[in-house]
């Protein structure tokens, strides 16, 4: 069994999958957008990228039967261009961004994204990156801290959290983290009170707000005239700039004047889908 992706008809209907179609889903994950895409033409293909060698692993065990139809590459979506023409991929006609962090990450022991399970600091997608999170919770200054839970976590009481790390040092675990900010802001409710942090630490390791302006730059490059731009995204800070790049690029056509989310049936058979939410732009003649 295989887990199921996101907004799945909503996707393959605003790509508008054609015959020998070229097709690019810049988080693969475990494959599931890319199997879809594959499984709606028999003349189309796909690359697929992910920073994440174990979800990469997954894609191509779930795709193998597609054979030379579909490359994976160990890659971020800022390379998307480079990574386009090495494999025959440029120009394209659609390309997918599903943003944020899988369920497969979040049950994988080790990666440290999950408070469910006392895990090592770490939070990176790739193994590529430098930065950990047990970095960013014993090295960054308080000031730091809060600028980042602020920004990133959109935290409102990101003072007294940063204030409770730096005084709690050195933490190693996802555990130590979680139990720190739970003791200063309390627990109400289902949501757990450190989510916001987590997600404020995870940002900042992948510096995934950077990589999403350089990614998006990158995917009108790569789209050919007439081809569909598709983003999921699953916070606000994500939302705003995939909304700000559709809305003022020259070369886009805003399809979706407000993000597409989940159905109410979606949502009931997976709650993390909850908070997606889809745009969609379609290319412009811009000079390819």
């Amino acid at each position: 069994m295989h887990h199921t992706p996101v907004l799945l008809a909503e996707v393959l209907s605003a790509l508008e999958i054609v015959p020998t179609g070229v097709y690019i889903d810049c988080t693969v994950g475990e494959g599931g957008h890319t199997e879809a895409i594959l499984n709606a033409d028999p003349g189309c293909r796909a690359l697929g990228l992910d920073r994440d060698t174990s979800a990469l692993a997954t894609a191509r065990t779930r795709l193998a039967t597609f054979g030379d139809r579909v490359r994976l590459a160990n890659a971020s979506y800022a390379f998307m261009v480079e990574e386009a023409k090495e494999h025959g991929f440029f120009p394209a006609d659609g390309v997918l961004m599903d943003l944020g962090i899988s369920s497969l990450q979040l049950a994988e022991e080790g990666r440290g994204f999950s408070f469910q399970r006392d895990d090592p600091l770490d939070m990176r997608f790739g193994p590529e990156g430098e930065t950990l999170a047990e970095d960013v919770v014993n090295h960054y200054s308080e000031r730091a801290l809060v600028t980042i839970l602020q920004e990133f976590g959109e935290e409102p009481r990101a003072r007294r959290v940063a204030k409770a790390i730096v005084r709690s040092r050195p933490l190693r675990t996802t555990g130590e983290l979680a139990k720190v900010v739970e003791e200063v802001l309390g627990r109400w409710g289902r949501i757990h009170p450190a989510t916001k942090t987590f997600q404020a630490i995870r940002i900042e390791v992948n510096q995934e707000l950077k990589t999403l302006h350089t990614g998006l730059a990158a995917a009108l490059e790569v789209l050919k005239p007439g081809g569909k731009l598709v983003v999921i995204s699953y916070h606000s800070l994500e939302d705003r700039e995939v909304k700000v790049t559709m809305r003022e690029s020259p070369v886009l056509r805003v399809i979706t004047k407000k993000p597409i989310p989940p159905s109410q049936e979606e949502v009931r058979v997976n709650p993390r889908s909850r908070s997606a939410r889809m745009r969609v732009s379609e290319r412009l003649d811009g000079g390819l």
